[in-house]
């Protein structure tokens, strides 16, 4: 048995009989009527894709812990020594580095006090490397003077 295309169609189908036309061939979505003020799409609008910005990623940046000194090494390419300011204090090292139309900010906890006037600088090949020297630590006195 084949199968046959049935005549019987939904009533929605039908759009000349909406229109209020003979059985014409076109279709158009400006002669139809809707109720409410509704557009011709029965549910949601289509969305037009944006495209997406590329966003260029943040720049690496490791801590290292040794024994008598920290180690931070930064990923800064693209930046100039000269443009690069590295700030340190007891437990916080801060980079800031600007460039045509781009910066970056970036403010570190460090896991020891540090002294920043100990501090060792090398910038190379885009890999910015600080050396700082830990500070002595205080042990509080538990003997009672007396």
């Amino acid at each position: 048995m084949r199968w046959r295309r049935s005549e019987k169609r939904p009533k929605w189908f039908k759009t000349s009989k909406r229109l209020g036309r003979a059985e014409d061939k076109t279709f158009r979505f400006e002669d139809l009527k809707f109720s409410r003020g509704q557009p011709p799409h029965k549910y949601k609008s289509l969305k037009t894709f944006k495209v997406k910005s590329w966003k260029e990623p943040e720049p690496l940046v490791d801590v290292f812990r040794e024994k008598d000194k920290i180690v931070v090494v930064a990923e800064l390419k693209g930046f100039k020594r000269e443009n690069i300011k590295v700030q340190a204090e007891k437990q916080r090292l801060t980079l800031i580095a600007k460039a045509q139309g781009r910066r970056y900010y970036k403010s570190l906890n460090l896991p020891d006090a540090v002294i920043p006037e100990a501090a060792r600088i090398t910038y190379k090949n885009g890999v910015l490397e600080i050396q700082l020297k830990k500070a002595l630590e205080e042990k509080p006195l538990n003997k009672v003077a007396g």
